[in-house]
């Protein structure tokens, strides 16, 4: 074996090793930013909780590609998990784990794998990356998950509806809900998480040796 060849293979050691401490790095930072959890009384109602645990995930989806997105975001949810149980069988953590890899992995793909890796690449990757998540919160949200937290609570999915009527006179079913709650919350939470993440990815992207 050459020397050549021999050095590459060192270098190409190092950076799958730093790449591997990097994201358990940031899955730690996702998973410890996901216990300052905070309601925002008028958009949602306060079981759905804003916080800022997918800054690391897109930030490591950008650096290092959208795989890594989706081992940070396992990482955070693992975290949580084990550190503080969960009140919802699984199901919350379940969701938040998909929400997440819906909103980073196409705004990893779009910025990672063009040629030349702009913020308008930035933007473009993480407006879809909203669009998409909104979409599926306020599918599975409405199809699934209220309806299964009502089951496993014992609660009428007309309650959670009364919840939504509360913040916004006009909900009256899962529908409105989903379209008056839901689309308005993950609509602000994505946006101010996209935000975060491209006023500070340029300054942090040496550290993760991003392109």
């Amino acid at each position: 074996m050459s020397e050549q060849v021999i050095r590459n293979t060192k270098v190409v050691n190092r950076s799958k090793t730093r790449n591997l401490v990097q994201v358990a790095m940031l899955g730690a930072v996702a998973g410890v930013l996901m216990n300052f959890e905070f309601p925002i009384p008028i958009l949602a109602p306060p079981f759905y909780q804003m916080d800022f645990s997918e800054v690391p995930v897109l930030l490591g989806a950008f650096a290092m590609g959208p795989v890594a997105g989706v081992v940070i975001e396992l990482i955070k949810v693992l975290l949580h998990f084990v550190l503080h149980g969960t009140m919802t069988a699984g199901v919350g953590e379940l969701a938040n784990f998909i929400f997440g890899c819906a909103f980073a992995v196409p705004a990893g793909l779009i910025y990672r794998y063009h040629n030349k890796k702009t913020r308008v690449h930035a933007l473009v990757g993480m407006s879809v990356g909203t669009v998409l998540t909104t979409f599926m919160a306020c599918f599975i949200n409405a199809f699934f998950l209220l309806p299964a937290y009502g089951k496993a609570f014992g609660m009428p999915v007309s309650a959670f509806i009364e919840m939504g009527n509360a913040v916004h006179g006009s909900v009256n079913n899962l529908l409105t809900f989903a379209a008056l709650i839901l689309v308005p919350f993950n609509l602000f939470k994505y946006v101010i998480v996209s935000v975060i993440v491209l006023l500070i990815y340029k300054r942090v992207r040496v550290i993760l040796r991003g392109d």
